[in-house]
């Protein structure tokens, strides 16, 4: 199957040729047609999919065949992530496969000045991306009207109710015009999506890309037992003995990504933390760092990292292992991409073994343990709980998340496969 057997347009088409891309994903053959013929959907597809050109190029085309006045420039289509790595990057997408056609497209987002966002919006918007906080803020400031949306994309859904943005949701929602296309994508079917789905779609075209908390075949796994206090020794160590030139590292909490980014550097090996509470340059400036090459280990927390797509990371380090066993699935999917070999890397010390069994029952399979001469856990050493709280926990913040994370990120995510014999259409 090609593009070509969707019915888009041509100048869609040709958008897609130059981005180098000629056969569609799974996730775009499955979702596409039934976006075309005006269905609402509930999809799930993990990150890297192609999910992004899985709803863009259906709702630009269906957008493309209503044209409306020039002089009536409302939202027309409004796109809501949870991050805004996620939302800028599905701005670049809505631009690139929109590039032939008389659409205008924004994003919205926490973190940076909303005054060039107000300019923006009020020249007329036909596209909106936008984290769900700083939309609410454009809407208190009567700067975007939503009244005639025809279009709503829900964009990885479950981490948007992870970080507690269903107030903000529901709020939206009743901002919305009742008759709309409604698509929801989301990395699992939980109860609580289904739930927001049932409330929210009108007989769902459904469609499922993956095995539900599947890792891929071509990712190696590997845990390697340590003392909590010689981690980031060890980490060193691997990265030096065998070396790693790009790692991602994740840890649990802010503080954690700040400390063990500077404890790298120390070492003589280039590092720079993400999280929440950096600002937009130092986090746009990081990400490009370090995918040029010029930066060695980015230490990410797990939602900060949410939408990030890295090409051909080859190295992905657990420093500590995610409280929710299904963020272990999310976090080493992001190596082993493009049917490239990809290997992930958890340094596991004693506290963290209950941890390791909830993932484990969570994939049906014991991961390899490799015990690294001179790293040895010495067997005395006690467990400790670890706190979670702020720091570990996903459940929603205070007050409903306006303040949490979602509104102050932005950076690149989910690209699509891309097969040996052909090129797909990156979401």
């Amino acid at each position: 199957m090609s593009f070509d057997s969707f019915g888009l347009s041509a100048e869609i088409l040709r958008a897609v040729a130059e981005q180098g891309y000629t056969d569609p994903t799974p996730i775009q053959t499955q979702a596409i047609p039934p976006i075309l013929d005006g269905r609402d959907l509930l999809a799930a597809a993990q990150t890297g999919t192609g999910k992004t050109a899985g709803f863009v190029l259906p709702m630009l085309e269906l957008m493309r065949r209503r044209p409306v006045r020039k002089t009536n420039r409302k939202v027309r289509a409004l796109i809501l992530t949870p991050t805004r790595e996620l939302a800028a990057q599905v701005e670049d997408s809505v631009t690139a496969y929109g590039r032939h056609l008389a659409l205008k497209s924004a994003v919205v987002f926490g973190g940076v000045n909303i005054n060039r966002q107000i300019r923006e919006l009020d020249r007329g918007v036909d596209i909106l991306v936008a984290t769900p906080g700083r939309l609410l803020d454009h809407v208190g400031q009567r700067t975007v009207d939503l009244s005639e949306v025809e279009f709503l994309v829900l964009d990885e859904a479950d981490r948007m109710l992870d970080m507690g943005f269903i107030r903000d949701i529901r709020r939206v929602l009743a901002l919305l015009p009742k008759h709309r296309q409604n698509l929801l994508f989301s990395a699992t079917f939980s109860k609580d999506i289904r739930s927001l789905a049932e409330g929210l779609l009108h007989k769902p075209e459904r469609v499922q890309v993956a095995a539900q908390n599947a890792t891929a075949d071509r990712i190696s796994q590997v845990v390697h037992p340590v003392d909590r206090a010689r981690k980031r020794e060890l980490l060193s160590w691997l990265m030096g003995s065998g070396n790693w030139r790009q790692v991602l590292v994740f840890t649990r909490t802010k503080h954690g990504a700040n400390r063990l980014a500077k404890q790298l550097e120390q070492d003589g090996l280039s590092a720079a933390a993400i999280h929440g509470n950096k600002s937009q340059a130092a986090r746009t400036r990081a990400l490009a760092d370090f995918k040029a090459g010029s930066l060695r280990a980015l230490v990410a927390t797990e939602v900060a990292a949410r939408g990030l797509d890295i090409d051909q990371l080859p190295h992905v380090v657990n420093f500590e292992l995610p409280h929710v066993p299904e963020d272990y699935v999310h976090r080493i999917g992001r190596t082993g991409r493009a049917g490239r070999e990809g290997e992930a890397v958890s340094l596991v010390c004693v506290d963290e073994h209950e941890l390791l069994g909830r993932i484990e029952r969570l994939l049906k399979t014991r991961i390899r343990r490799e015990v690294i001469p001179g790293y040895e856990p010495d067997p005395s050493i006690a467990p400790e709980p670890i706190v979670q709280g702020r720091a570990g926990s996903r459940g929603p913040r205070k007050g409903g998340g306006r303040q949490g994370q979602g509104q102050r990120h932005r950076g690149k995510g989910t690209a699509g496969r891309r097969s040996a014999g052909s090129r797909r259409a990156n979401g």
